[in-house]
């Protein structure tokens, strides 16, 4: 059997996407039953947070196992099969295990080196177990990766180089500036009762916020989350409760609000954060078209200010094959290369000779006679050699001017929101809000895309390295463990049957004497199995030794089944083993 993972994650799919395949606690249960019932899997665990979709399984086979895994991903996630594949990644056996290490180090969260992983992990695991769908391996596996996550914060300063989205989310939303400093005063929303929204309001509250109010659909979860604030040492924060259809009401009074639930559907509409906006600034808001800056509709829109085109000298030429008024429109002079763009070579040929016999504009030209002559050679020259590049490319290429930008100033923020959901709680349109800014996951993956790397990343890619070897050895070892058991067992046996033969020929024979032999005959036979089986141990834990075993099977003719049911006992032993 072998570790498999395949899944999808902020660094393959885009937040839409993975919006869109969450997986919903009822559905990452189905999806754990229908793992192990198919035919490639022995165990599985699923790893689902904001922005990962993880499945693992101990598989015999690797083509049907990542078959088989995308297949029930695409079934549970609600996507097709052909829609989530270009977004799947897989790992496997060696590969695996790295990513798993990688991931319970913070190496690959959307803010490095973010250790709320470690309790999502731990999650993951505690499911598996209830369900009975993690045996040894994903028991060994899951376990070890919480050791090592533990291990690089613990030892390195990983911390340093990120923080939690909770914290990171805080700081985009203060624009970069001191989290402490914009939120003093502030009064804060959080809708939601969970592990990240309790995280978001314990932040809030130590970063000076004066007030949290915690809403939830269980209300006695969100009471007892405002308690647990109320109580904390070292904060002064006035936290209350109060039920989920309060929100719209609370969200009039907030200055922060922080959402982060299971819905399947959004919590805040922009209608509704518009109507919040309102009531705090007076000022009815629209929500705008895609496309659209939004503005106040008591406010006139931004101006506009347009450079100005260029004078144009372009006017009445007689005779000039160029639709004159619509050049005119550009702005350029007639013998300019602007003016001739998108001409074919018949055109442009009759332009040229109009120009060696027409009046020449819109630059400095020559005086007399002679200057008049030159001038309208070097035009017949240029308009030649704009004839050979359409004769080649079939036309002038054009060269616009850019379209002016227009500079529309947004109001201040009058409410602050972070949407640390997925799928998102609030309305993607709320960033055409003016009035409001809002911060969620693909606006954090895209500031998290240039956050800096610490210098003690490379130290944890090291531990994770090291723990890597470390835990395939120990795998590779315990793949023999039980063949090894098995021949112990094979020789207790004989051991046991020479001993009752022994007392057949010998009748007599006394307690002392008989336990004596006994004794002798175990101790010979644990020198002669005892420097095979720990060579046989150190051999098969080297990358390529899973042959000893075979080995050893064969050249001591043990019952397959015997040694199947040792890795049975002990595989049940280790699938309620609970997590580090």
């Amino acid at each position: 059997m072998s570790l498999l993972v395949v899944g999808l994650s902020h660094r393959s799919a885009p937040v839409s996407v993975l919006e869109r395949a969450s997986l919903s606690p009822d559905a990452q249960v189905k999806l754990l039953h229908d793992t192990v019932a198919a035919e490639p899997a022995a165990e599985a665990a699923v790893l689902a947070t904001c922005n990962r979709i993880e499945l693992y399984a101990d598989v015999d086979k690797f083509h049907a196992g990542v078959a088989e895994l995308s297949t029930l991903l695409a079934r549970h996630s609600g996507l097709g099969l052909d829609e989530l594949t270009p977004y799947l990644y897989v790992h496997y056996e060696d590969r695996a295990v790295h990513h798993l290490f990688s991931v319970a180090c913070g190496l690959d969260s959307m803010v490095v080196g973010e250790g709320q992983i470690l309790g999502q992990i731990k999650d993951s695991l505690a499911r598996a177990q209830d369900l009975h769908t993690a045996g040894r391996l994903l028991n060994d596996l899951f376990q070890q990766a919480l050791r090592v996550g533990k291990r690089a914060h613990s030892e390195t300063g990983i911390d340093r180089a990120g923080h939690s989205l909770v914290t990171f989310g805080l700081e985009q939303l203060s624009a970069g500036g001191d989290v402490t400093e914009w939120a003093h005063g502030k009064r804060a929303l959080v809708i939601g009762a969970g592990s990240m929204s309790s995280l978001a309001a314990a932040t809030l509250a130590r970063s000076g916020v004066t007030e949290v109010v915690v809403a939830n659909r269980t209300f006695d979860r969100a009471q007892r989350l405002a308690e647990i604030l109320t109580e904390g040492d070292g904060t002064d924060v006035v936290a209350r409760a109060v039920p989920m259809d309060s929100v719209p009401v609370e969200l009039t009074r907030a200055d922060v609000a922080v959402s982060c639930t299971g819905a399947t559907g959004l919590v805040l509409t922009a209608d509704e954060v518009a109507a919040a906006v309102q009531h705090r600034t007076g000022a009815p808001l629209e929500v705008p078209a895609a496309g659209r800056e939004p503005r106040t509709a008591a406010a006139p829109a931004a101006d506009v200010r347009e450079r100005p085109l260029p004078p144009t000298s372009v006017g009445s030429e007689d005779g000039c094959p160029l639709d004159l008024p619509s050049a005119a429109q550009g702005g350029f002079s007639v013998l300019g290369e602007a003016a001739v763009a998108g001409m074919d070579a018949a055109t442009l040929e009759q332009h040229a000779a109009w120009v060696a016999g027409g009046t020449a504009v819109d630059r400095p030209r020559g005086t007399g006679r002679r200057g008049a002559e030159a001038d309208a050679a070097a035009d017949a020259e240029l308009i030649t050699v704009l004839a050979a590049t359409a004769a080649t490319a079939g036309r002038i290429p054009e060269r616009r001017r850019p379209e002016p930008v227009a500079e529309v100033s947004r109001p201040r923020p009058a409410l602050f929101l972070l949407d640390l959901a997925m799928p998102r709680d609030i309305d993607a349109a709320v960033h055409r809000l003016a009035g409001v800014r809002l911060v969620d996951i693909e606006s954090l993956a895209e500031a998290s895309a240039d956050a800096p790397m610490a210098a003690d990343v490379d130290a944890v890619r090291r531990i994770v390295a090291d723990e890597v070897a470390a835990f395939g050895a120990a795998q590779r070892a315990a793949h023999i463990t039980p063949t090894v058991v098995a021949l112990r067992s094979m020789a207790a046996e004989v051991v046991a049957g020479e001993i009752a033969r022994l007392e057949g020929r010998l009748p007599g024979l006394d307690d002392k004497h008989r336990a004596e032999i006994t004794q002798t005959v175990k101790r010979v036979v644990d020198k002669l199995l005892h420097a095979p089986t720990v060579r046989v141990k150190q051999l098969a834990a080297e990358p390529g030794g899973a042959g000893y075993a075979d080995a050893l099977r064969t050249l001591f003719d043990l019952d397959p089944e015997t040694v199947a049911s040792v890795s049975r006992a002990g595989n049940s032993t280790e699938k309620n083993r609970g997590p580090a």
